[in-house]
């Protein structure tokens, strides 16, 4: 199957939706990923925030049991002042 852009709009067009029932966002995200692909998305995220913090990476990579790579790519997005990391860490912390 050939990936299109249409199918990444018409998914974040369900996730939009799905922001106003967080419950069934859970209960989508929860079936639509793999038990690792949700855990790897929430560690992720506590990766950003904790760089944004001054968190060290190998404090970081010690801590949430990552590789110090996976927190270098981390903090190579959060560098881009203009990304959605830096969108989303300033409207919502």
């Amino acid at each position: 199957m050939q990936y299109k852009t249409e199918y990444a709009q018409e998914f974040e067009k369900i996730l939009t939706k799905l922001t106003k029932q967080p419950a069934l966002l859970h209960e989508f995200l929860f079936d639509i990923l793999s038990p690792a692909e949700y855990k790897d998305l929430a560690v992720r995220w506590q990766i950003i925030k904790l760089l944004k913090a001054g968190v060290t990476h190998r404090e970081i990579a010690k801590k949430l049991k990552v590789s110090v790579a996976t927190v270098t790519r981390g903090s190579r997005e959060l560098a881009n002042k203009k990304g959605g990391f830096q969108s989303v860490l300033n409207k919502f912390y």
